[in-house]
């Protein structure tokens, strides 16, 4: 069985700088994942062509930056993450090339082999994000897991989240007494009906 060598980092993406090679329904569908997370994400799109829609985006979002151009090294200049995503792998994969070259992590799309990170599936309720990956194995059922919680997770979550947090603030002590003081306030959540709950 082949060995899961993912770690799970979520990036403050209005931190960040992103560069999106391909104008396609590639890069709409990749520039559209990181506003829906974060509108205030700082994307630059580098391509020949642009569909309408990703276009549309420059109006609704004022950090996304359209280069009707063909990529050139000088593109991953100051960018912290970049993501080919066009239809022709030899071009994506020279993006990849250069990528390494220059020490920014890449995503490739259609090609988990030559991916530093994946852009998984992300369920939202709120503050709440769970992002589910499959390993570059099988995004369909990422995807349907993804439909699977959101429906599951209550919306009412989020109430529950402010509550806690409000409760954090508040505790004195150290980090131990205080992660045990938590745990005990929502061991609730986890216990079986049968227990009383």
């Amino acid at each position: 069985m082949e060995e899961n060598h993912l770690f799970p980092v979520f990036f403050k993406l209005h931190r960040l700088h992103v560069l999106v090679v391909g104008g396609g329904n590639i890069g709409l569908e990749k520039a559209n994942a990181m506003l829906e997370n974060c509108a205030d994400a700082t994307i630059t799109v580098v391509s020949l062509d642009f569909l309408p829609e990703l276009e549309a985006l420059t109006h609704q979002y004022p950090n996304i930056t359209l280069i009707k151009k063909s990529f050139s090294c000088g593109d991953l200049l100051g960018k912290d993450l970049v993501i080919a995503a066009t239809n022709d792998k030899d071009f994506n994969y020279h993006v990849w090339e250069k990528a390494k070259g220059s020490k920014v992590l890449i995503n490739v799309a259609d090609t988990p082999e030559l991916c530093d990170f994946y852009l998984g599936s992300i369920v939202k309720k709120g503050n709440l994000k769970i992002a589910i990956s499959t390993n570059g194995k099988s995004p369909t059922i990422a995807k349907r897991l993804k439909q699977v919680l959101q429906e599951a997770i209550p919306d009412t979550l989020d109430e529950v989240l402010n509550k806690l947090s409000l409760i954090r603030e508040k505790l004195t002590g150290d980090f131990a007494s205080k992660v045990k003081k938590l745990n005990s306030i929502t061991e609730v959540l986890v216990k079986p009906e049968s227990e009383g709950v």
